[in-house]
């Protein structure tokens, strides 16, 4: 069957919560304010280490890449998301939900290789601090992120195409209130075993070998540790990690949670589902600007400095 003649429906619905449609407009709120928060955050943690000097550093420009990162994938949700709960306005062109679906999953996968490159960084500062300056270059910090945004959109570009070759000619109803690859080929009235398998694919040598790599990463950092005499002098090398570490358990976390609902979790609640794919998306954007505000004396710095000389 050729791609231009498979049956698609001009638009898709979305789904708030199931069994809390009457309550929509109470939770748009709440909604916003976690957008305003992620937006908000982040945009302060890009802002911050743009106009200071003193984090022009590796640490702090991959910190910048995951606040960009965490940007994009709300503003990637957020129109739909938004007109779902507080204009009950459920209906996505066919098309858009298309892009949609691309531009959240690109920019999870560019997260989960930021937070890849951020554990590089911390392996060389703790385990070869003499060649830190030398190894992360601007030039291979640029690198790093030119190849994460490549990676990203060069592997999940075929995602689209292979939803679109499927015949769609049952439900146009979706789970969430945004488009997802799992979601959307369930409702194909065909075999979906190629889009299953590269989805599987996709997950296990890009999400499985990044988290792979981190703990790889942290296990040579604790076994350099472990080599320092003072206890001091450990923690003070431990408490560098400390805001990545909870940068991975917030992202992966809810990740791994959803990957494994949507693929054995099919008699689940549906608001099992819903939930967890929310967690997923909301609060990394969320928790990151307060894991390292709380957790980077450095960064609580600039941010009071910034908002100090916008006040004069």
């Amino acid at each position: 069957m050729g791609l231009f003649n498979v049956t698609h429906p001009s638009f898709f619905l979305l789904t708030g919560i199931p069994g809390l449609e009457s309550s929509h407009s109470w939770l748009a709120g709440p909604l916003c304010v976690m957008y305003a928060v992620a937006l908000g955050g982040n945009a302060v943690i890009l802002q911050a280490v743009r106009v200071e000097p003193r984090l022009h550093e590796p640490m702090y420009y991959f910190l910048s890449m995951l606040s960009f990162s965490d940007v994009a994938m709300s503003m990637a949700t957020l129109p739909t998301v938004l007109r779902t709960f507080c204009l009950d306005a459920r209906n996505i062109a066919f098309d858009a939900c298309l892009i949609q679906m691309f531009l959240i999953h690109s920019f999870s996968m560019m997260e989960s290789g930021i937070l890849l490159a951020m554990s590089f960084d911390r392996y060389v500062a703790i385990c070869d601090p003499l060649c830190y300056a030398a190894v992360l270059t601007n030039e291979v910090i640029a690198g790093i992120g030119l190849a994460v945004t490549a990676r990203s959109f060069i592997t999940l570009l075929p995602l689209p195409f292979l939803i679109k070759r499927l015949p769609i000619c049952g439900s146009n109803v979706l789970s969430h209130s945004y488009c997802l690859h799992p979601d959307m080929m369930k409702l194909a009235c065909s075999e979906i075993t190629i889009n299953s398998i590269y989805g599987l694919f996709v997950l296990v040598f890009t999400f499985g070998m990044d988290l792979f790599f981190i703990f790889l990463s942290y296990v040579l950092i604790l076994y350099s540790v472990m080599a320092i005499t003072s206890r001091e002098g450990r923690l003070k090398a431990l408490n560098t990690c400390v805001s990545h570490i909870l940068a991975v358990l917030a992202f992966y976390v809810p990740m791994i949670g959803v990957s494994t609902v949507h693929r054995f979790g099919k008699h689940a609640p549906r608001y099992i589902h819903v939930l967890m794919s929310n967690v997923y998306l909301f609060v990394p954007p969320v928790l990151n600007p307060f894991i390292y505000s709380a957790k980077t004396k450095e960064i609580r710095h600039a941010i009071v400095c910034m908002f100090h000389c916008l006040k004069i």
